[in-house]
Order: C-alpha cells, then structure tokens, then sequence
C-alpha cells in the first residue's frame, strides 16, 4: 500500500474561503528588496546541511536579505513534533514544511530548509506548489562513510546496532535528487566555501536584486 494519502475534495470544509490579504504578494518583496525563494538543504544525516543552511542564512542576513531558517530537529520539536520516522511520517513531516516554506515565499523572504527529504516525489510536490525559480534545491553530496565518521549526535552508531529503526542510509532509502539547481560536496570544501557557492549561485540568478511591478 502506498504511503502517500490522496486528499479528497470532500475532506475539505465548503465554509472555508481564501482570504485576500490587502498586502500583495509583490507588495511584501519589493518591500523586502530582493526575490523569494525557498532553499532546500537536502542530504544525508551528518551531510552537513544545517550547518551549511546557517551559514548560507547568516551570510544573507548580513547583506539585508530578509530570511528564515526551518531546522529538521527544531521543527520536530513542534510543529512536527506528533510525528515518527516511518515513511508515512517522513511524508507528512516534508509535506508541513512545504506548506509552511509557500508562506515565507508568500511574505517575500528567502526561506532555507535543513531536512534529510529522501523522498524524491516530496521534494517534487514542494517544487511543484511553487512558481518556477521559487525552489532551489541543494543537494549536499557528503559520502555515507564521512557521515558516520561525523556522526555529531551518534546515530549512525545507534542505527548500525539496531537501536534506531528506519535511519536514512541504513535501512531506510535516500533517492538521491536528479536534477539539483546546486550541488555541493561537503567532503571537499570549507564550510565558507560552500556558502559562497549557494551565494554565487543566487546572485548569478537575479534573487538578491529588487523586483520591479
């Protein structure tokens, strides 16, 4: 039986009506001054995507980038927090962040996610609800053998002793993404270096310039 559950029309309430809000869309970036965009760390655990998407944030930040960062652990410590690690879980888990990352895109900030999403059809459904060059994904290509010898909260260790269930590169499945707008390799380069590459990548594509009506 497939994991992904298919919302029907009829679950949804007929008395529940969009609201316009009287702040436009473009209203909100062009106050912000630059292009939204979600960027989305994805990788194994221990790949390094946190501590990339801070840096990436930090650097933004610093150059009056309005921004937000949405951590796989601190979002399970509420949002998610009802959620386990099997894959109908894994599922829900990317699917909140998704609806969640459309609304920082919507107030026109540039929003960087930090989740393992070894789930290729997630991250095309979040790809999928936003407009085109709104999702940037980032793939960070870090060898499982590096990971481990990483391994910063020990739960590689855990897994391979069977403690942990359903861990990502283990026995759980990483579809490894097909067509990345960034790929960095961690293994290979310094934490700066990196940033500098989603950075550069974003200034070659026209985000950190102000969008005119």
């Amino acid at each position: 039986m497939s994991p992904y559950k298919t919302v029907e029309t009829e679950e949804k309430s007929s008395d529940i009506v969009w609201h316009q809000a009287s702040v436009s869309h473009i209203e909100r970036v062009e106050s912000n001054g630059h292009r939204p965009a979600v960027l989305w760390f994805t990788g194994l655990s221990g790949s390094g995507k946190s501590t990339l998407a801070n840096a990436v944030d930090k650097m933004l930040h610093d150059i009056g980038c309005k921004t937000y960062l949405l951590d796989g652990d601190n979002v399970r410590h509420g949002l998610n927090g009802d959620l386990g690690f099997s894959d109908q879980d894994r599922i829900e888990n990317i699917r909140r962040i998704g609806e969640v990352s459309k609304l920082f895109v919507d107030a026109g900030q540039l929003v960087s996610t930090a989740f393992i999403s070894p789930f290729q059809a997630d991250r095309e459904l979040v790809r999928n609800q936003l407009k085109a060059g709104e999702f940037v994904e980032i793939f960070i290509d870090t060898p499982i053998s590096i990971c481990e010898l990483r391994d910063p909260k020990g739960l590689y260790k855990k897994a391979r002793a069977g403690e942990i269930k359903n861990f990502t590169g283990i026995d759980s499945a990483y579809e490894l993404p097909v067509s990345a707008e960034i790929h960095i390799k961690t293994a290979e380069q310094s934490v700066e270096a990196c940033a500098k590459q989603v950075i550069d990548y974003l200034k070659s594509y026209g985000y950190l310039k102000a969008v005119s009506s």
